[in-house]
């Protein structure tokens, strides 16, 4: 009896989404309270992914905004949103799609949720923070890696 090789089955499984670092700064309060001006937001994203055993990564979005009118700042949030996840049977190639695209989809709103939140607690209208489209700046960081000094063509 000729035994059939079996393919190893494919799964994505989020295990754990959460906060693993939050902060907000109100530098100018109480006096911020009473401008009449609006202020203009600065918002800056990166996220990386950390490989914690053979089929379970770590993805970490960090988003900082900042609100200011000239050289006041009305505040400054820093949130580091976090999801564990499972990902078996995924051919090595395409691991990094996951790792860059799908996982960063699915942790972005509940990071916007927490900034938007943590605005409103500070004393501040909540913020609702525009999609991003971590495709793109996926394919846009694989293009600059390739077009980088000494790499092959």
């Amino acid at each position: 009896m000729v035994e059939e090789q079996q393919t190893p089955q494919m799964g994505f499984n989020i295990e754990k989404i959460y906060v693993k670092d939050l902060s907000v700064e109100v530098p100018h309060a109480p006096s911020i309270f009473f401008e009449r001006e609006a202020p203009e937001f600065a918002v800056e994203l990166a996220s990386k992914s950390v490989k914690l055993e053979q089929d379970r990564y770590e993805i970490v979005i960090k988003v900082t905004v900042t609100a200011q009118k000239g050289d006041k700042t009305y505040y400054l949030v820093e949130c580091a949103q976090a999801g564990i996840f499972r990902i078996t049977g995924v051919p090595e190639e395409q691991i990094s799609l996951a790792l860059g695209i799908g996982c960063p989809n699915i942790i972005f709103p509940y990071a916007r949720e927490t900034i938007s939140d943590v605005i409103l607690r500070a004393g501040f209208p909540p913020l609702q923070l525009a999609p991003f489209n971590f495709e793109a700046e996926f394919l846009r960081q694989q293009q600059a890696a390739s077009q980088a000094p000494g790499t092959a063509h």
